[in-house]
């Protein structure tokens, strides 16, 4: 197909998240030229985003499901203001391929992939097979969906163990279970069997082989509809609670450049593959021999992607939303060159020493950090309520530096000028400067099983649930 000359921008967008990421959408749209529409419930009545944004509408009560995942309140919205365009972030409507078909029928622009590639990507089973195809290395396991626990067994003989058993329709480290022991292997389906249904309302689930100490490394890839594509380089995520991400940097540090090349060249062949059109993460785990192997594919913006920005200067979402618009990649693969080092720390609402448990209140006192290459993504200030209805990330605290060995100082240095304060709430910022201290993370040798280490207690046993 050829490529068409400049495409005319969209007039509105309208974004359908809350939020840090829907204000960092706003201020896109805003150096772009082009409106957007904020959307809240009525209990972020107050949001930044809702305030910054050239209109803002509510989508419904503070549930999220009758509100920023409610498709007809969104379509709704984008009748009502006139928008031509809707960027859905990460995590609700993002990766929902009905979501994005119900914008292609109604003539608004979905800035994401089509239904048909999220229904690809979405079924992990199905992608996972996809990408055999294409001849990306996978880890041993099942073929397609595991029919039943002994099913889950026969494949774990076959494998060895431990295994991993995962949702099928699973993302973002939720619905998966370990099984150490083959006694393990029928209650970790039947766990990820019911986790899976009440996220997703989808029971089905695979298995594969678990690695026990391995890196999760991942690359961001950009793709026009024209055939070409191109990749930002890669992310290491291995710090993680639970296969729940909390420290992400780029460069992934101690990587052999071969290893790095192989990866982004299999990441490319993979999004192409499945005719993937803008932002996507092709993901991969990487064991002790640098051996690599396709995990999935989230075809959004990661929250992790501000890091992919400060070494590249490349603006995701303004790529995004040229290349839902029809314009061809400006970016030559040759012309895209990271300098330094990027690492980024999540900031959650949450209480480490009580099981991560949600710690809902009003903030009385914020400050937050800044200085030199130091970037924050946040939505909050002093007056903010922090509710149970949603995710409960506060922020993002970004460092750039000439190397990692600086970037480490200078987020260590971010962390401690973080003060979130108000009745009951607590945060993970005191949990994230032990992950800076740790030798094993300042050496750059630590791998996922990091986290569990660090939250052992006085018996020295790793924490069974960062497994599950």
């Amino acid at each position: 197909m050829s490529r068409p000359g400049a495409q005319p921008a969209f007039g509105k967008i309208l974004i359908a998240n809350r939020g840090e990421i829907a204000l960092r959408i706003a201020r896109t749209c805003r150096e772009l030229g082009i409106a957007s529409v904020a959307v809240y419930s009525t209990a972020d009545a107050t949001s930044a985003v809702a305030d910054l944004a050239d209109e803002a509408v509510c989508v419904g009560p503070a549930a999220a499901g009758h509100s920023y995942a409610s498709i007809p309140a969104i379509i709704e919205a984008a009748r009502l203001t006139g928008a031509d365009a809707i960027h859905p972030g990460y995590g609700f409507l993002a990766e929902n391929p009905d979501f994005s078909q119900v914008c292609a029928d109604e003539g608004i622009t979905f800035i994401g992939p089509s239904a048909a590639v999220l229904e690809r990507f979405g079924d992990k089973a199905a992608a996972r097979d996809l990408m055999r195809d294409v001849g990306l290395p996978l880890l041993p396991g099942g073929s397609g969906v595991c029919v039943d626990e002994a099913d889950a067994a026969h494949t774990a003989a076959a494998i060895g163990l431990p295994i991993i058993v995962k949702a099928v329709a699973g993302g973002g480290g939720k619905g998966m279970a370990v099984a150490w022991r083959m006694e393990d292997v029928a209650l970790a389906v039947r766990e990820t069997r019911a986790a899976a249904q009440s996220l997703y309302a989808d029971n089905r689930v695979y298995v594969e082989r678990f690695l026990r100490r391995a890196r999760h490394v991942e690359v961001q890839v950009l793709a026009d509809r024209y055939g070409a594509a191109v990749h930002l380089g890669d992310r290491d995520c291995s710090v993680q609670r639970r296969h729940q991400k909390l420290v992400e940097e780029t460069p992934a540090p101690l990587l052999a450049d071969d290893t790095r090349r192989s990866m982004a060249e299999a990441a490319l062949a993979g999004v192409k593959a499945a005719g993937l059109v803008g932002a996507a993460t092709v993901e991969f785990l990487v064991d002790e021999q640098e051996n690599f192997y396709f995990m999935e594919v989230n075809a959004r913006l990661q929250v992790e992607h501000a890091v992919t920005e400060m070494v590249t200067g490349v603006d995701i979402v303004a790529q995004q939303i040229r290349l839902a618009a029809g314009a061809p990649l400006e970016l030559e693969q040759s012309s895209i060159v990271a300098r330094g080092a990027a690492i980024e720390c999540r900031l959650n609402a949450e209480d480490p020493d009580r099981d991560f448990r949600p710690t809902p209140g009003t903030l009385t006192r914020v400050r937050l950090p800044g200085g030199t290459f130091t970037r924050v993504d946040s939505h909050i200030g002093t007056g903010t309520t922090i509710t149970a209805d949603y995710d409960s990330l506060l922020g993002k605290v970004v460092v750039w530096a000439p190397n990692r060995e600086a970037a480490v100082s200078r987020l260590q240095r971010a962390l401690d000028e973080v003060v979130i304060e108000g009745p009951g709430v607590h945060h993970t910022g005191g949990l994230l400067r032990r992950v800076l201290d740790d030798a094993e993370f300042r050496s750059a040798s630590h791998a996922t099983d990091l986290m569990p280490r660090l939250l052992a207690g006085p018996s020295g046993a790793p924490d069974q649930e960062s497994d599950r």
